[in-house]
């Protein structure tokens, strides 16, 4: 391995990986340590195993406190959702796995399509600063967002305030729907969340490493076997770059 490509991705002699606790997709449990487990950890790992260093998990509640931290010397790499507002302090690799995301609507809502909700009078519940919500912010033109700080807070609203369609990743959508007798999920989806590995911009090396490497991870079926390791369910293997 190239000595200035561990320079710059593990200036510290290990590998800080920040990881994002909110995505039950990519981490699903912790060890008996505290250390986060699932695909995330898990491709933190392989690229500290590529480099030859150990890995520290650096955990954070939010994807979007995570993002805060770029560059400022407390992660080496960070594993969340690839967005626009991000990639302006992060470099980012493509995607190596994609969340479908969509909507929840009540018992009796008179929406159908994921393209029926961007109206006026519409309210949307959504987790603040999520990739998705992200994406709701800079496409939603007539719709209204009601931002909470967390996933639970987010269907707290949607149930308390009467809200029109509450955003989400599918596959925990789907667990509030159980929650709500008569629900739906809209069919289709309004994005699909693009998680991918980033580390700071002035790691131009570093970068094109993590690049390579997640296009390998994807071709080689890495991504794959440690998505069936997890069990995970509503995740998928992104396509090539």
């Amino acid at each position: 391995m190239a000595s200035d490509i561990v320079a710059e991705l593990a200036p510290t002699g290990v590998l800080r990986a920040g990881i994002n606790l909110s995505n039950f997709l990519l981490v699903t449990r912790k060890s008996a340590n505290g250390d986060p487990e699932g695909v995330a950890p898990d491709m933190a790992r392989e690229v500290a195993l590529r480099l030859g260093v150990a890995v520290k998990y650096v955990p954070f509640k939010t994807p979007g406190e995570l993002a805060d931290e770029a560059g400022r010397d407390v992660w080496d790499i960070g594993l969340i959702g690839a967005e626009p507002q991000r990639a302006e302090t992060i470099a980012f690799t493509a995607a190596y796995c994609e969340i479908e995301a969509t909507y929840l609507v009540p018992a009796h809502s008179p929406l159908n399509a994921t393209s029926d909700v961007d109206a006026e009078d519409v309210r949307i519940a959504v987790t603040g600063r999520s990739a998705y919500g992200l994406w709701l912010e800079r496409n939603i033109r007539r719709a209204g967002l009601v931002r909470t700080e967390t996933l639970d807070d987010a269907f707290d609203a949607f149930v308390r305030e009467g809200l029109d369609a509450l955003a989400g990743l599918k596959p925990r959508l789907l667990a509030d729907q159980a929650k709500l007798p008569g629900a739906r999920i809209l069919d289709g989806r309004f994005t699909s969340v693009q998680q991918a590995i980033g580390t700071a911009k002035s790691n131009a090396a570093g970068a094109t490493f993590l690049r390579g490497f997640v296009e390998e991870a994807k071709s080689s079926g890495l991504v794959a076997r440690l998505i069936a390791r997890h069990a995970v369910r509503g995740l998928s293997v992104a396509p090539a770059a």
